[in-house]
């Protein structure tokens, strides 16, 4: 019996490799002669280009970059292949990089992630994914761009820095000077979010107060990059707003859509397609998927529904095991999940269940593999 086994991380308890392990060992106590294949899995928010990394055996390549307060750091991206290249935009430019005292989206940059995004090009890869989860930012992307040659000038002809700040004061967008390979590149952007550039569902009125806006900066913040937009209908005929996920960090997903003619496709699908999954599907029995909670929520481009979806494609039975249901977490079975066991085994609290989660996830995975025992039976 062939088992594939691949969940997400269990946020403060559990990473997706050592799910795996914990799945083997299980599978191996009830049977004994089974084939395990671990495959470690991301929905393109944090933890991805690790979980890309090691699932497709690739490399890390590790370079120095500006953060977002332009303080220099170390980050990474992954080298899957050869030809492919997958970024983790807040390795450079994310959230838990800025102190909780620094939190100020008037001032940080997006400058990293185009540092990020140029070292690859510079270094031959023309199939570039980038995951733009976790960020810190509300600079429209600007930052981004001037790594990569696009000069965002004032009134006066001087460029700006390219920070949430200088949204209103952008009169000219100058791409003379972007970089030539970015035309020879394909860039898949993985998001999940919909959200326009502008307006109460946009950028700043949706995530800016989390980056450390206060309402006088969200009014600011939103009142410049209105601003931005406009001009960049005047200058390139586009309007942000008409694109979905132009709203994704801080707008960075409109400067990747119009800037480099990136492709929008949710992150679970870009991950899946990264580790080649549907090839591992071949002759499996079963997959165990799961992550730490499952709700209604788990339904919109999650770890459990991606896999559960291909799965159902291929008439391959997919089980979740997770740590605890929530309200609408039965919706998954539309999205190829057989069914869902959880680990917790009486009442407790949730620090409780944290602490002793390798514990109650190892009894729990032999519970679940013998139910499968008594099915095949």
């Amino acid at each position: 019996m062939k088992f594939l086994f691949a969940s997400d991380s269990w946020k403060g308890s559990l990473t997706n490799e050592r799910t795996g392990e914990l799945l083997e060992k299980a599978a191996k106590e009830v049977f004994p002669d089974c084939k395990c294949e671990k495959l470690p899995v991301a929905d393109g928010g944090e933890g991805t280009v690790d979980a890309v990394i090691k699932a497709a055996g690739g490399e890390r390549i590790s370079i120095a970059v500006h953060g977002p307060l332009m303080e220099r750091r170390d980050a990474y991206y992954g080298k899957p292949d050869e030809k492919r290249a997958v970024l983790e935009m807040a390795l450079a430019s994310g959230y838990a990089l800025v102190p909780q005292e620094k939190k100020n989206p008037l001032r940080t940059t997006t400058y990293g992630t185009g540092e990020l995004i140029k070292d690859a090009l510079e270094r031959g890869f023309r199939d570039i994914s980038i995951a733009i989860g976790g960020s810190a930012t509300n600079d429209g992307g600007m930052g981004c761009m001037r790594a990569l040659g696009v000069r965002f000038l004032d009134a006066d002809g001087e460029e700006l820095e390219g920070v949430g700040a200088d949204l209103i004061r952008v009169e000219h967008i100058d791409i003379s000077g972007l970089d030539d390979r970015v035309a020879e590149t394909n860039f898949t952007v993985m998001c999940d979010v919909k959200n326009p550039l502008c307006g109460p569902d946009g950028a700043t009125c949706t995530f800016g107060k989390q980056k450390g806006a206060t309402p006088e900066m969200l009014k600011e913040l939103e009142q410049g990059m209105k601003h931005y937009r406009d001009v960049i209908i005047r200058e390139f005929g586009v309007n942000p707003d008409k694109m979905e996920g132009s709203g994704a960090a801080g707008g960075l997903g409109a400067a990747l859509l119009v800037f480099l003619r990136a492709k929008l496709n949710p992150g679970i699908e870009t991950v899946l397609d990264l580790i080649g999954f549907d090839a591992r599907l071949k002759d499996t029995d079963l997959v165990i998927t799961g992550e730490g909670h499952i709700d209604a929520q788990s339904c919109f481009g999650k770890v459990v529904q991606g896999v559960g979806m291909r799965c159902k494609s291929r008439a391959v039975p997919v089980i979740a095991l997770v740590g605890g249901m929530g309200e609408g977490a039965e919706d998954i079975y539309e999205y190829g999940i057989r069914s869902i066991m959880t680990t917790v085994n009486g009442v407790m609290s949730l620090e409780h269940a944290m602490e002793r989660a390798e514990e109650l996830y190892y009894r729990g995975a032999v519970r679940m593999f013998r139910m499968v025992k008594v099915g095949r039976g």
